[in-house]
């Protein structure tokens, strides 16, 4: 099974529906998105004037290059397949691909906050909420899009798609190729693929020919530097849990946990 979201261009409105009834759901802070629309024109296309809107979210690609860059300690899960009862045990750090639904997960009581996914993302689809804070991190943790998870095992639709007053949304499983989504797949929907990179994001969108160039032109995700990533993760990865410990037994100044932060945060 692989869930993913067709958006049909022709229908939205920009109305901004999905995204309150997003931050509704999950509480998102003000100044952050798990989902957005952004307007697009009216711009010329070849001979045409084009206009729409770009309604994005986690593409809960086929291939995550988030997953790989987070550095929190692995453990092993067991994941369920709730149709069949089937386990899978998988190593995973704090943000993972589930073996049986396709969708990419984050774990907040593990996330260090250390922010390397959310810069791996190239679609910017992940953000640290400063709300979201522990004893693992006081500077919050990641989040993102999950495709309401926890509605799908309730057997509900993601909050987005139950709220867009157009059916702009359809979500369901592309692995099924009876299912709407696949469908729409077959009449020509893509989703937004990286430069040079072959991530298969399964949020997917489909449209008139002006507007769907409009937006695969005006918007092309490109991959991260990744040493640069790395590295950043690497250091926040030694130096959080460090700084942690030395503020527990009082060893730690003002200016020492200025600098530690600092270099935690260095990109």
């Amino acid at each position: 099974m692989q869930y993913g979201m067709i958006i049909d261009l022709e229908r939205c409105v920009g109305c901004h529906a999905c995204t309150i009834a997003c931050k509704a759901e999950w509480e998102v802070p003000v100044e952050f998105n798990r989902n957005w629309v952004y307007r697009m024109g009216p711009s010329k296309v070849g001979n045409e004037i084009a206009a729409t809107y770009y309604p994005g979210l986690c593409n809960h690609c086929t291939e995550p290059v988030c997953v790989p860059e987070c550095p929190a300690d692995t453990e092993d899960v067991t994941f369920t397949d709730p149709k069949t009862g089937k386990t899978v045990t998988m190593e995973v750090a704090a943000t993972w691909k589930d073996p049986f639904d396709g969708t990419v997960q984050v774990d907040k009581n593990r996330c260090i906050g250390c922010g390397a996914c959310a810069d791996a993302c190239p679609y910017n689809a992940r953000y640290v909420n400063p709300d979201l804070t522990d004893d693992v991190s006081e500077d919050g943790k990641v989040d993102k899009c999950t495709y309401c998870q926890p509605r799908l095992q309730a057997g509900l639709e993601p909050a987005c798609v139950q709220t867009c007053i157009t059916g702009a949304r359809i979500f369901g499983d592309l692995d099924d190729p009876n299912s709407e989504v696949a469908k729409y797949v077959k009449k020509g929907a893509k989703g937004l693929e990286a430069e040079g990179g072959d991530l298969g994001p399964n949020s997917r969108y489909i449209g008139k020919k002006k507007d769907m160039a409009l937006l695969f032109n005006s918007y092309t995700p490109e991959l991260a530097d990744m040493n640069k990533v790395r590295r950043r993760a690497m250091i926040a990865s030694l130096v959080k849990p460090a700084v942690k410990q030395l503020q527990g037994l009082g060893l730690l100044g003002a200016a020492g946990i200025l600098v530690a932060k600092k270099l935690s945060e260095d990109k």
